[in-house]
């Protein structure tokens, strides 16, 4: 018996932090819900289970700094209740900017400190120390939903739950835990004191977000971003044009596949657990406006900037200077969440002007769109968004211009044929993801339902298969979701 193999289970290894693609998880998932099913109509037993294997999970994924998530969930819990009980509103009021702060202090320090410090010694011209410090997987998640959490108690929303036992099992959760869904308190809380059901078709359903969101993610995100993304964007000078153009289109769908295949999972995961979580991707590249496609991507996230930063900041009731001034502080924000890079700083810039465009002509064009009118809205956003992409992916500015100017070079295009005859399983795996992203969504939920239908060998031999073709697909180290750096 290898013991340092069974002890490596339970020590945290940061060159292989557990990741839900990785065989490690499933084995440990596995045996997790075998007990979870066998103890489901005991709550409290339940509960204490799930909220150890959710920080067993996140010590997997982070180390020791599982202490000041534990620490940063205790003290929300006591915050929450200090905003209930305190009668008077400027009671309350202290306790809502305390918890902010202090939550919005714990980003700040692990995620933004040496961006500025590098700032500053850019301005003042000295140089700055710079610290070493680690970012926690899914601090941003978990501070947001703690944050949005003493809001709702704050407007009387909802009510804290009766013990942290509770709190902790909905802050903990570990499907959503480190990159989303963002999950309202108001809305996951009321599940937990309802009756735990867990229905085949249920499990069908799944079992079949779980094939989705694996297929997404190992076998077309990650197959386009090691053999043909990554090495774009390393140098793009060394590629024509319409390399570059494919680039920027192969990691549109990579990023949509990375990123909504965690959490169709996640989704999966929760809903074999007898929970629902909100739905995060609706065909975004399908949008035919920047609006639109923000009411398509990342659904939790541009939902909680629009309750908790827009409304607040005064949305669209103090005249329309304030309305887009508000659209772009909300998306430059939001673009700062993604990532300590002022590089996110101008991604979220590029949307927040066009969502201020679009609400300034949204009176000349109005709700009726003529087909082609649809179409051409179509194009743009897609192109537009995937122009923001560019400065998304790239590692810095001068690369972000480097792919721009390659684009516009119009190089390569006389060869295109010949390019993708030599990277053919390259442009097979990019048309499939694009494919299957604008597949009929009454169609997609028709295949669902024969799924969770299906007899249980059956689906199980589907599983199995998946798992054959990630195997073959799969590259040599398991690779980390996008969204884990937020």
């Amino acid at each position: 018996m290898d013991w340092n193999k069974i002890i490596g289970v339970f020590r945290y290894d940061p060159a292989s932090p557990m990741l839900f693609n990785s065989g490690i998880f499933l084995v440990m998932f596995l045996g997790f819900y075998g007990i979870y099913v066998l103890i489901r109509d005991r709550r409290t037993f339940l509960f204490i289970y799930t909220v150890l294997f959710s920080l067993y999970f996140y010590y997997k994924a982070s180390g020791f700094y599982v202490a000041i998530f534990i620490a940063s969930t205790i003290i929300n819990f006591w915050l929450g209740n200090r905003i209930f009980l305190t009668g008077n509103k400027t009671g309350k009021k202290a306790w809502l900017v305390s918890g902010i702060i202090l939550n919005l202090a714990l980003l700040f320090y692990f995620k933004y400190t040496n961006l500025f410090l590098r700032s500053w010694g850019t301005i003042s011209g000295s140089e700055v120390t710079h610290f070493d410090i680690f970012l926690p997987i899914g601090i941003s998640f978990f501070t947001f939903q703690s944050i949005s959490y003493l809001v709702d108690i704050y407007k009387k929303l909802l009510r804290p739950p009766e013990n942290l036992l509770n709190f902790s099992f909905y802050a903990t959760f570990f499907p959503h835990l480190v990159a989303g869904p963002i999950v309202r308190a108001y809305v996951f809380l009321p599940q937990i004191y309802q009756k735990l059901k867990l229905t085949a078709r249920q499990i069908g359903q799944a079992w079949w977000l779980i094939i989705a969101g694996l297929i997404k993610k190992a076998v077309i995100s990650d197959y386009i971003s090691i053999n043909f993304v990554d090495r774009v964007f390393d140098n793009p000078a060394l590629y024509s044009g319409f390399e570059n153009l494919m680039a920027v289109y192969g990691y549109a769908i990579q990023i949509y596949c990375d990123f909504s295949g965690y959490s169709d999972i996640a989704i999966g995961l929760a809903l074999l657990m007898g929970f629902r979580l909100p739905i995060n991707f609706n065909s975004p590249y399908k949008a035919t406006s920047v609006t639109d496609f923000w009411r398509r991507w990342h659904i939790t996230l541009s939902t909680w900037l629009r309750d908790y930063l827009y409304i607040p900041m005064g949305g669209n009731r103090k005249g329309k200077l304030r309305t887009y001034g508000n659209l772009l502080m909300t998306m430059l924000i939001g673009g700062l969440w993604h990532g300590a890079s002022w590089k996110f700083v101008v991604w979220g810039g590029l949307h927040g002007t066009a969502l201020a465009v679009e609400k300034l002509f949204q009176p000349l064009i109005g709700d009726r769109k003529s087909a082609w009118l649809k179409v051409a809205g179509w194009i743009l956003t897609f192109h537009f968004v995937c122009l923001g992409w560019i400065f998304f992916r790239a590692a810095d500015y001068s690369i972000a211009l480097a792919v721009i100017k390659a684009i516009a070079g119009f190089s390569g295009w006389d060869i295109a044929l010949e390019i993708i005859t030599a990277e053919w399983p390259v442009f097979l795996v990019l048309a499939l993801g694009y494919a299957g992203h604008f597949f009929s969504r009454r169609y997609k939920l028709k295949l669902e339902e024969i799924f969770s239908k299906s007899p249980l060998p059956v689906q199980a031999l589907a599983v199995s298969l998946v798992i054959w073709i990630i195997l073959q697909v799969a590259s040599a180290q398991v690779q980390p979701f996008i969204y884990f750096q937020f």
